[in-house]
């Protein structure tokens, strides 16, 4: 079993940046892909952006690229996602998840462990 806990949401104006940290525990191996996405109310989650372990390996959705950066400190278990230039569209609820694979994906199927979310309001 592999535990995850986001942190660091919050309310924010446009513009503004915020960074989001998950922590992990439990049986996990640090060859395990991670990734962020997010669910806006009303809306189905998506994809914002995945990483290895190793950190060489990075993918982020077209609509936070260049705004948005994923890293991960092996060493703490932590995984973070630096968010600038905050947009309204950006509000939502924002998890972290982790495959067993080491394979970096988009697709949410592909990671079988779950943080309960943090939310991130951005307001204009």
């Amino acid at each position: 079993q592999v535990w995850l806990r986001e942190s660091g949401g919050g309310s924010v104006q446009a513009g503004d940046s915020l960074r989001l940290s998950c922590t992990v525990s439990g049986r996990f191996k640090t060859n395990y892909a991670m990734g962020w996405f997010r669910q806006a109310p009303g809306k189905e989650r998506e994809f914002v952006a995945t990483i290895n372990w190793d950190g060489d390996n990075t993918y982020y959705a077209d609509s936070v690229k260049g705004r948005f950066a994923v890293s991960s400190d092996n060493m703490k278990g932590t995984l973070y996602l630096q968010m600038s230039n905050l947009k309204p569209e950006d509000t939502a609820v924002y998890y972290c998840a982790t495959s067993i694979y080491p394979t970096v994906t988009a697709t949410s199927s592909g990671y079988q462990f779950w943080g309960q979310g943090t939310q991130v309001t951005v307001s204009s």
